[in-house]
């Protein structure tokens, strides 16, 4: 059959009008034709089955079955054929010739219905070279076809909610009445799939698949993938679009990274053609997903990324990346059975798709681009593997190593991230990444198996060491600007440092230091840092209690907010020298102003039987007072500066106290010092 379709006219070189038996009892027939079926077809052709109930035409080449020339005859009647199926039932075909064109033709969509009838009953081509996409992927669109997203709201918002039928005709029929193009009917029959069927584990192995037939779907609400994708395909042929089931490998629930594929296949999805070419979907993975560790099988939520299953959401969804995804992307985690379906150019072997880096679709939907190494097997250079990824926007980024977030360094950039990973034993080990994206969630999008064959014992990191490590843009967005220290890692030889940083306006800062041995504690852990300001800058100094490595962790919160402090990023510190033995710094109360700056005594642990020389800036006081076990008042000296001394003879601990109001005769103390034993 040839269609020619232009502005102004439509030609049909033969029609074929397919009767119902019913229908066909009911019309004049052509006695001796229909008397011997089996004539007929030798004659000029039949009906041959192609599984799945679907039917095709099987020309003859003008030969009858025992290989004589047919004499071709100009038919002026239509030429009706019958044929029969094992269940017995009977199907009966006019063919026109060119100039016999039935009038209520002229009622259908001759472009929609000539590309499959109600049944399905038409054989889509197969894919060819006009359908290949090149590879790999030019990161241009995640889709195989330019789309808006936006557009689909409204269909969307309408095929979720579309209530599920006994039929698929009248499913179809409910699904389609917002649906104008094949692509709009594509979408909306994917939709309810995918807000509606349900992946069912518990009989995914089954080996009877009538447990899997469209009606039997429709009445229980599950399948599995076979299930998903003949429906689906039985659902786009209802709607007059032209779709195939594809079988093949998958890197699904259950896959290993690096295993190998044999044996039976253990997927299947959908190609569906629009547009003039054809296009990839798989709506058993846009439905929902399986957790590993309960093997149940929850929809996505519409706010809901693939991190945590633990809360099982009230609406559903659909992961979007499995809706014409582009061929590059697909066959990350599709192989199908004929390489023709990869719909590239070139193809990949299987030992290629077993072999190939495993980006999760998550990896996409958050905005990734690559990944360094492009393998999923690393091996570490002496004991330190990198990973670097590129990503479309600035990304919040974490990483675990066999369930710990330990053993690593993870630096974000403006577009992407910086892992250096250093196993702290041999052996093999799992590396995944995690990204944030838009959500409030973290979502896995890569997993990397590490190969260790050398451990580096100088690199020991700090287990509170958590990421990310060094300022920025996200510390930056948080508040915290222009950092005296751009770089993560912070050497020092004498185990002291000064860091310096811009505040936003309102923003309050807090520090800690945190190391995995020694005489840093929960208690005395921010003793180890003084925190000074000066105008919209403030200065941490740092004092090490020793050699060694050490985390130092900002906070950051507003200060008119109510709330915790929130975790912005940490600086690494290292010193290698040994006769380091810092004390902490003296105790700071609520009364100490961020505007304050001490200049001595530093050290929070004083000498005893020593005369120790203060110096402070005061901001808005009125009176200063050093108490020991006597009372010494500080000055104010012409510079703006407190100063004074005060005796450590016969105490254990002294406070500088200060009087806000001069006619006021109440002390608040602001700092305490400890005295060294005699």
């Amino acid at each position: 059959m040839e269609l020619k379709k232009d502005i102004n006219a439509v030609s049909i070189d033969m029609l074929l009008i397919v009767h119902s038996e019913k229908r066909r009892a009911a019309q004049s027939t052509h006695s001796d034709q229909q008397a011997d079926p089996g004539a007929l077809l030798q004659r000029g052709g039949g009906f041959q089955g192609v599984g799945n109930g679907v039917r095709r035409w099987q020309k003859l080449e003008g030969n009858d079955l025992q290989g004589n020339r047919v004499e071709k005859q100009h038919l002026q009647q239509p030429q009706v054929i019958t044929s029969y199926e094992n269940q017995g039932t009977q199907l009966t075909v006019e063919v026109h010739p060119r100039d016999a064109m039935p009038q209520f033709l002229k009622k259908f969509s001759l472009a929609k219905r000539l590309q499959g009838d109600k049944n399905g009953n038409t054989r889509p081509r197969q894919p060819g070279g006009k359908d290949a996409h090149a590879y790999p992927w030019d990161r241009s669109s995640l889709k195989s076809m330019s789309l808006d997203l936006r557009q689909f709201e409204k269909l969307d918002t309408y095929a979720s909610q579309v209530t599920a039928k006994s039929g698929l005709d009248e499913l179809v029929s409910d699904l389609l009445q917002e649906a104008h193009t094949d692509l709009e009917m594509v979408r909306a029959i994917w939709i309810w799939i995918c807000h509606h069927i349900e992946y069912d584990i518990a009989t995914a192995q089954e080996k009877d698949r009538q447990a899997f037939k469209p009606t039997d779907i429709l009445r229980t609400r599950k399948t599995n993938c076979d299930g998903y994708a003949g429906l689906f395909e039985r659902m786009c042929r209802i709607a007059g679009v032209q779709c195939m089931t594809v079988p093949g490998y998958s890197k699904g629930f259950g896959y290993q990274t690096g295993q190998s594929f044999s044996g039976e296949f253990d997927h299947a999805w959908n190609a569906v053609f629009l547009e003039g070419r054809w296009h990839l979907v798989d709506s058993t993975w846009g439905s929902g997903l399986v957790d590993t560790t309960t093997s149940k099988f929850t929809f996505l939520s519409l706010y809901q990324s693939t991190k945590s299953l633990q809360h099982v959401p009230t609406g559903h969804s659909y992961n979007e990346f499995y809706f014409l995804t582009h061929p590059a992307l697909f066959i990350e985690d599709h192989f199908p059975d004929n390489k023709n379906w990869q719909l590239l150019k070139p193809p990949q072997s299987l030992r290629q798709f077993e072999n190939n880096m495993y980006h999760k679709s998550e990896f996409y939907n958050k905005g990734m681009l690559s990944a360094h190494p492009e393998t999923s097997t690393v091996r570490t250079v002496n004991g330190k593997a990198t990973i670097t990824i590129e990503s479309c926007a600035p990304t919040l980024f974490m990483f675990m190593l066999n369930g710990k977030q330990e053993h690593g360094l993870l630096s974000l950039r403006k577009n992407g991230m910086k892992l250096e990973v250093y196993p702290a034993t041999m052996g093999t080990h799992k590396l995944q990444i995690f990204a944030k994206g838009n959500s409030d969630i973290y979502s896995s999008v890569l997993e990397y198996t590490l190969k260790c064959n050398y451990v580096d014992l100088g690199v020991q990191l700090p287990s509170e060491l958590h990421q990310p490590v060094g300022p920025s843009w996200f510390s930056e967005q948080m508040g915290i600007t222009k950092p005296s220290h751009p770089d993560p890692i912070i050497h020092t030889s004498d185990g002291r440092c000064s860091i310096s940083f811009g505040v936003e306006e309102g923003i309050s800062i807090l520090a800690s230091l945190h190391g995995d041995d020694g005489p840093v504690t929960e208690e005395t852990q921010r003793r180890y840092i003084f925190q000074l300001h000066r105008e919209k800058r403030v200065e941490l100094r740092v004092q090490l209690p020793h050699a060694g490595k050490f985390a130092l962790k900002i906070f950051v919160k507003k200060r008119q907010e109510a709330g915790n402090y929130v975790f912005v990023f940490n600086y690494l510190l290292c010193c290698a020298n040994t006769k380091v033995n810092w004390p902490v710094f003296p105790e700071s109360f609520g009364n100490w102003g961020q505007d304050n700056e001490l200049l001595e005594p530093l050290s929070g642990v004083l000498p005893a039987n020593r005369n120790i020389p203060f110096k402070l800036k005061l901001h808005g006081i009125a009176k200063v007072l050093v108490k020991g076990q006597d009372t010494w008042p500080l000055t104010l000296s012409h510079e703006g500066y407190w100063e004074g001394s005060c005796s450590t003879a016969g105490c254990q601990e002294v406070y500088v106290m200060v009087l806000e109001n001069a006619n006021h005769n109440f002390y608040s103390y602001i700092l305490k010092y400890k005295v060294n034993a005699q």
